[in-house]
Order: C-alpha cells, then structure tokens, then sequence
C-alpha cells in the first residue's frame, strides 16, 4: 500500500514491534472531489427526498412520537451492524427494567445517547467536545465501560477478526499522537465552509471519524450518529427522522470496503457516490413509513372515537400505544394513573377492534402488541 491523496501510512516502533498506522490528510481532499455526472443527478435527488423527509416529519401530528421511534429504529440497526442481537421487540419490551440484556443495553444507551447529543446541541457546535460527551453516554455501564468512555483512546487500536492483532489486522487508525492532530482539524472542518454541499461534507466526515477512530469502543455508533447530528446542525434536518443505519446494514461489506477504497486509493468519490445513494433511500423509506403510520393512526383514531362511552379511556390508552406499542396492563395502569380494571377493559375493547393483539406471557403477565403499528417500524431490524 502506498501513500494516497487520502492519506499516509506510517511507521511506529521498529524490529519485530514495528507497525504502519494510516495517517489521513485533513479534510477537504486535494485535489477537490470531481463529481461526474451521475453523482450530481445522485446529490440533486437525494437533497429534494431529504427535505421531502423533513417537511412531512414536520407536518404530522405528534411528531415527537414518530421521531422517538424513528431515534429507537436507527439505534437499533447502528447496533445491530457492530453485531448486536437484539431485536425491536427487545427495545420496546415494556419489561425491561427486569428483562434487559447486554444487548438491549447496548441500544438503550445508544438511544439516550441520540437525545443526550441533540439537546446538547442547543448548547455547543458540533465539537470534540459534544461528541466525547455523547460517548460517555453511549459507554455507560455497558461492554466497553471499561475502555475510557468519553475519552479520546490513549493507545493504538487496530480492526480486524476476533483475536486478531497489529500483525494482522485489516486497518490500523492514527496513533495517539496523530488521532489528537486528525480530531482537532475534523472538529475544525465541521465548523469551516468549505463550499461543498452538505451532504458531500456529511460523507466526509463521517468516512474521517470512522478512519481517526478515536475511542477505544463505539466508534461506529458515534460516527453514525454523527451523520444525524451534522444534518441537524446544517438544518438540512430539523428532527433525527432519518434512519441512515437502515442501508449501511444492508450494505454492511461495501460500507466497509468503500471506506477502505478511500484509504487504500484515495478515491473519495465512489465514497460520496455510495454514501449519496444510502441518504436518499433512506430518506424514502422514512417518508414512506411516515404517510402509512399517519393512514395508520387516522383509521384507528377513527375507531376508538367511535367506541361511544369507552372512547374517553380508550383514547388514552391509544395515545399511550403509540409511544409504547407493546404494553402490560399493570405497568399502564400505574403509568397512566388508572385503575388496572379500567385499563383491562380498554385493552380488551381494543383487542376487539383488532388494533392489538396479545402477544406472550401468562395471564398474569401478559403483554399486548400495536402489531399493525409494529410491522411498519419492524421493517428492516
């Protein structure tokens, strides 16, 4: 491998320790990226489907619950491509302070990271800072808590195969030395203008951070939710409704191989090209689920206002299942504040009316699935 316009391979240590780690050029390529044609027609449609995306998030009712279950969506599959197992059922276990496992865990954090960082931003640019921040979040009492969460790392890490070591590993990041150098000019380019359109510089950036991988643990997550976070600070995004994890999973080797093309090679190109065509499917996928989880919610609110005298009871009990679409009595009743015979009889009135449906447990603890709800979101995980 030879040094490329993307960046230097370097020699550290020397005999039988000596390693070569890549040291990447600061952000913007130079020469400047050429956009064939294609990639221009790519960036102009992905631009007009995000902002499709944002307008028709903006424009629901109770946007803040699509988007909180868009947020558990993305945390989900970005988990699930570092090999998480964990499924969506998991997540919205309504259990799972007694059932979480280390997997679901991992997804928890990274959902409260996600929030942790969007309102964060209220205070700070998007910085080293932020993202350390967000780290220590995502990092905390799970695997990996021990590896300085919400520190830059201050040892060499290396990626490659289970046991795998210096000797063979596929990709050495910058050592620590060169790590501290290559965030200190990221954080720079995430706050300069360098002309570019802000997508172009969004898959940049998130190509550099996967590249300086600059914590010991969670690079991946971090770098992903990179991508929603730079979206939201340039406003090409107003809320995290973009579910980018969704292509990258599909697509996990070339993602992988891409990114390795650009180090390899330093052809940023087929890069942006790849990373162009993971926002705008997205972008159409999430739209997409938006308009049939609004049909949704219209058709049943329909119904429930139809139940006559119940309607009131069942109402809230239908508010509640859109933040909560798999349910246990005792808990909503203790949640909403209502007698646990009340809360049996609207779930029983919404059984009959075919918007849930019980799903597991004994009669003691038995749970209940909004699976018509369920099957839009599962899509994918």
């Amino acid at each position: 491998m030879t040094n490329t316009r993307a960046g230097t391979f370097k020699t550290n240590l020397s005999g039988e320790s000596a390693y070569k780690s890549f040291v990447p050029t600061p952000l913007p390529p130079n020469p400047q990226i050429e956009l064939d044609n294609d990639t221009v027609a790519l960036l102009v449609t992905a631009t007009k489907q995000l902002a499709l995306l944002d307008g028709r998030s903006s424009h629901i009712p109770n946007v803040n619950l699509f988007v909180s279950m868009y947020v558990r969506k993305e945390a989900l599959m970005s988990s699930q491509i570092e090999g998480t197992q964990a499924t969506l059922e998991d997540v919205l276990d309504p259990l799972l302070d007694e059932n979480a496992n280390r997997n679901v865990a991992d997804v928890i954090n990274y959902i409260k990271a996600t929030e942790f960082a969007i309102q964060r931003q209220n205070e700070l640019p998007l910085c080293n800072r932020l993202i350390k921040e967000a780290h220590a979040v995502l990092m905390e009492g799970v695997r990996g808590q021990e590896k300085n969460p919400g520190e830059f790392r201050r040892s060499q890490n290396w990626i490659g195969g289970q046991g795998s070591t210096l000797k063979n590993a596929r990709y050495i990041p910058p050592n620590v030395e060169d790590m501290t150098q290559a965030m200190s000019d990221l954080e720079k380019y995430m706050n300069a203008d360098d002309g570019f359109d802000v997508l172009i510089r969004a898959a940049l950036i998130h190509y550099q951070f996967e590249t300086i991988h600059p914590f010991l643990d969670g690079n991946g997550r971090v770098g992903r939710l990179l991508i929603t976070l730079f979206l939201m600070e340039q406003k090409a995004l107003s809320a995290p409704a973009l579910y980018i994890s969704y292509f990258l999973k599909k697509n996990r080797i070339e993602y992988y191989d891409r990114m390795t093309e650009v180090r390899n090679k330093g052809n940023y190109e087929q890069w942006v090209k790849f990373f162009l065509q993971a926002i705008l499917e997205s972008a159409q996928d999430a739209a997409t689920t938006i308009g049939k989880l609004s049909e949704l919610h219209a058709k049943n609110l329909k119904i429930v206002e139809d139940m006559g005298r119940a309607a009131k009871t069942a109402l809230r009990l239908f508010e509640y299942l859109e933040q909560n679409p798999i349910i246990e009595i005792r808990k909503t009743a203790a949640t909403l504040d209502m007698a646990f015979s009340t809360v049996s009889l609207a779930v029983n009135r919404l059984c009959e009316a075919g918007i849930l449906v019980q799903s597991a447990g004994e009669q003691r603890n038995r749970t209940f699935s909004y699976e018509a709800y369920l099957d839009l979101l599962r899509d994918g995980t």
